[in-house]
């Protein structure tokens, strides 16, 4: 009989304090003057562009970029004037020496990237009932009943995150140009079921002021009703016509947060019968109405 010994193995990067992590939705004209902290952050801007002061320096970040703060660095934001927008922000613990690849860090994410940064704002607001989009909350509160690993599955995914992040940055011929694919690279995700479903949500995203139906949907992807709502169940926890109606709301707002338009206008270029069945839908998804919106976000903006 053999004698088997274990191993310890090695940990290089560990995380298991968070301080806050947000999601905001900010107007073009939005300004945060800035602080400093003894932990890391990062940014990363999902879409728009954002002026970001890292220490003595301002950079303008564009969609699928991240910056890191280190422990100390002052850092500010500020919208550019022409796009809302949206934007990640996780500041946490970690004193590995590794950390120090970090220091004055800016980077593009990769679709294995996004998958991690995905999972951390989707199990923290399973495991978290503060709001993300709120700058003033200090300290995230659990919910009461949330998923089995649900907190370990966000320092593990920001982990992965980082890790991946410092093996690609480290070899300059592993890094490409980032470009709209699905995490089709993933080893848990099936690349044919992953291209068809981007390319799905790209036609929704083409078609946003139309009233589009399944049958419609289908015919002009060519794909069957059944794998298309099985696919849209599986990936997005919703029917293919609810994620529609999510995606015409996203925009909305987006489109509230820019300023150039009113809600009227807003609701006819979407496509809605009515401004009356415009502030429903928006509601249904938001709950608040266009109006209550634009005031939340001029509050936790900061700007009139």
């Amino acid at each position: 009989m053999q004698n088997y010994e274990s191993i310890t193995l090695k940990e290089e990067l560990h995380i298991r304090k968070i301080y806050s992590i947000h999601y905001f939705e900010y107007m073009k004209d939005y300004v945060f003057d800035g602080e400093s902290h003894d932990f890391w952050e990062f940014v990363f801007v999902d879409s728009g562009n954002l002026f970001v002061t890292a220490g003595d320096q301002e950079v303008l970040l564009a969609s699928n970029e991240m910056i890191f703060h280190k422990p100390n660095e002052f850092h500010a934001l500020r919208g550019d004037g022409e796009t809302s927008p949206n934007l990640v922000v996780v500041s946490f613990e970690c004193t590995n020496p590794c950390m120090k690849f970090f220091e004055n860090r800016r980077v593009s994410l990769n679709q294995n990237e996004r998958f991690y940064l995905g999972q951390i704002i989707a199990e923290t607001r399973k495991t978290f009932y503060t709001p993300l989009n709120n700058p003033n909350i200090c300290l995230l509160e659990r919910n009461s009943v949330h998923d089995f690993g649900s907190e370990q599955i966000i320092f593990l995914s920001l982990e992965m995150l980082l890790i991946n992040l410092q093996r690609r940055y480290s070899n300059p011929t592993a890094i490409s140009p980032v470009a709209s694919q699905p995490f089709s690279d993933h080893p848990m995700i099936h690349k044919d079921t992953d291209v068809l479903f981007q390319e799905i949500v790209q036609y929704l995203q083409r078609n946003l002021s139309e009233h589009l139906t399944v049958i419609q949907i289908c015919k002009e992807n060519s794909v069957g009703r059944s794998q298309l709502q099985k696919m849209f169940h599986e990936k997005t926890g919703c029917g293919v016509i609810d994620y529609f109606c999510r995606l015409k709301i996203e925009t909305a707002q987006k489109m509230i947060r820019q300023k150039r338009f009113n809600y009227t206008q807003i609701s006819d270029m979407l496509g809605y019968s009515s401004y009356q069945y415009f502030s429903l839908q928006f509601k249904k998804f938001t709950r608040m109405t266009p109006s209550e919106y634009a005031s939340s976000v001029k509050n936790f903006s900061g700007t009139e």
